[in-house]
């Protein structure tokens, strides 16, 4: 593991000895219980609930003791939130989707074969009549790699196919990690590439394990209202039409067009690769209620006394997916208990900590954020817009989806980052008998799925905190199976709720980890950085100037 200079000269820096505050099980499961209930209607953003959530988050941090961290006005006198326009995107009625398959016409149900998200490109109608499909393998164009699966293929007015995760996904060798995802396989970059390429639109072929996530997610995920960053121009971001198909149509897909899904998808894995024209073409008519909107970032603050410019940052979203389609059961509510009003309440107790205690040196910001689930925008749109000055930001340790299975041996983070914050954690770790783990499943990118990244790609130090498999009731074994139930039945859907028999110890352990090392950070003048061959480390390096 990588040390920055060495773990113990970090934790020297810090000059203030603190005892560690009692976090209370009652205090976070009334957060956890209010903020998920059926009356916060899931917690959608530029609804009615989001007035609701932002109303409590306030309350809370006034009660704690916080002090307002928000955009000052224009005397200067700061409230409670950071505004974030964003576009707002829903599909007005039901959509008619379809193909012709080898001549066949086939029909196809929204949130079945198909998932397809509103457009945002702000046009208020989507109108694809009869575009050729293409196969392009994974999507990637990465010259580093000496990798194009485009090979000058034309996709103007073409609906790009493509696989989901890395080529060497499934060999664990190759150009890109193995097993560990670059940005190449996650959807975004694909949609984004398309965009790039001037296609009409891009559909990628879902499969659970490179994915890894069921269909559910991926149609709970992109049927139910879109939003984005307000962009100068959002058509090179986007394609009109942005969307999932199930494996079975793509082998049907395939199948008519005289290929093997399988033995095409292997040689979408070698660097020979060249785009396959399907016989098939797409046909999409569904109109948009597009339209700009303003959410809410909530900042508490607590000033430090005596280099109050330098800033430690607590993160958590707060938003969920609100109210979508039904599940078998016919709730519509998709309440996100464990994800993220488990993350929200850690940051409300740890805010009650640090009000309660001596004032650190440097401030203490605890920031909860908008739209996550939309792509992590309210974390993107405060990297790119911030309130305290990123080169005079200490350091970020995010929390998303909290312990809820009871203590760990161990704890992780996402992503495989080296950085003088993860030395930080993992002495803090070790004083309390729990050890790091590296992230037990690199293939799912979570690196780039929560909010740290928007802010550790500017270079910040940041991380997004994990609580760890190997349970002391169960161990890994157990660890795993409760992961992979969570995953299947309840990540990002309506069964994510509030239940009685969770087990908060390991959470409050958590918190006493995360908060001793956030403590040391405010406390002190050290000024963790990545390692010298991050792909972070000259962000950072650019704004050493600002650090005293």
């Amino acid at each position: 593991m990588y040390r920055l200079a060495s773990t113990l000269a970090l934790l020297l820096a810090s000059t203030t000895a603190v005892a560690q505050p009692a976090f209370d099980p009652a205090r976070i499961t009334a957060d956890v219980r209010t903020l998920s209930s059926d009356a916060f209607e899931g917690r959608g953003p530029a609804t009615p609930a989001e007035t609701r959530t932002v109303a409590y988050i306030v309350r809370q941090m006034q009660a704690a003791g916080l002090q307002p961290g928000g955009t000052p006005d224009a005397s200067g006198k700061r409230g409670w939130t950071q505004d974030v326009p964003l576009l707002r995107s829903e599909i007005t009625g039901t959509p008619t989707l379809g193909m012709t398959i080898a001549g066949t016409a086939t029909p196809l149900t929204q949130g079945t074969q198909i998932a397809v998200r509103a457009a945002l490109t702000g046009q208020k109608q989507v109108a694809i009549q009869n575009a050729p499909l293409v196969f392009v393998g994974y999507g990637v164009a990465a010259s580093e790699r000496n990798w194009d699966d485009f090979n000058g293929q034309d996709l103007k007015g073409k609906i790009a196919v493509v696989l989901i995760n890395d080529p060497d996904f499934e060999t664990g060798q190759g150009d890109f990690g193995g097993k560990a995802m670059t940005y190449y396989g996650r959807w975004t970059y694909k949609y984004e590439e398309a965009a790039r390429r001037g296609a009409a639109g891009i559909l990628i072929v879902h499969e659970t394990a490179p994915a890894s996530y069921g269909w559910a997610t991926v149609k709970n995920s992109n049927t139910n209202t879109m939003f984005d960053i307000v962009r100068t121009n959002p058509t090179s971001s986007h394609t009109a039409m942005e969307g999932w198909i199930q494996r079975d149509l793509a082998v049907q897909l395939f199948k008519a067009s005289g290929l093997d899904f399988d033995a095409e998808k292997a040689k979408a894995q070698t660097r020979g690769f060249r785009p396959v024209p399907l016989k098939a073409t797409f046909t999409a008519r569904y109109a948009v209620d597009a339209k700009v909107i303003t959410s809410k970032n909530v900042l508490g603050r607590l000033p430090g006394t005596t280099h109050p410019d330098d800033t430690v940052i607590y993160s958590a979203h707060w938003d969920h997916l609100g109210i979508g389609q039904p599940d078998a059961k016919g709730d519509r509510i998709y309440n996100g208990a464990v994800d993220n009003a488990t993350g929200v309440a850690a940051l409300l107790e740890l805010g009650r900590a640090y009000a309660k205690a001596p004032r650190t040196a440097r401030s203490v910001v605890f920031l909860a954020v908008t739209a996550e689930e939309k792509g992590l925008l309210g974390s993107e749109y405060y990297a790119a817009n911030p309130v305290y000055p990123l080169g005079q930001t200490v350091g970020v340790l995010n929390m998303d989806s909290m312990a809820v299975t009871g203590p760990a041996h161990d704890f992780g983070i996402s992503g495989s980052a080296k950085l003088g914050l993860l030395d930080m954690l993992t002495a803090e770790g070790t004083k309390r008998n729990r050890r790091f783990s590296p992230e037990p499943h690199p293939e799912a990118g979570s690196f780039y799925r929560s909010d740290h990244f928007p802010m550790a790609k500017r270079g910040v130090p940041a991380i997004s905190f994990d609580g760890g498999s190997d349970l002391v009731e169960g161990g890994a074994a157990r660890g795993e199976a409760l992961s992979r139930a969570y995953v299947q039945d309840r990540y990002h859907q309506p069964a994510d709720e509030w239940s009685p028999d969770w087990n908060l110890a390991g959470m409050t352990a958590d918190l006493d980890l995360l908060y001793a090392v956030g403590h040391d950070l405010a406390s002190g003048t050290a000024w963790p950085n990545w390692s010298t061959d991050s792909e972070f480390r000259a962000e950072r390096d650019k704004t050493a100037a600002q650090r005293r």
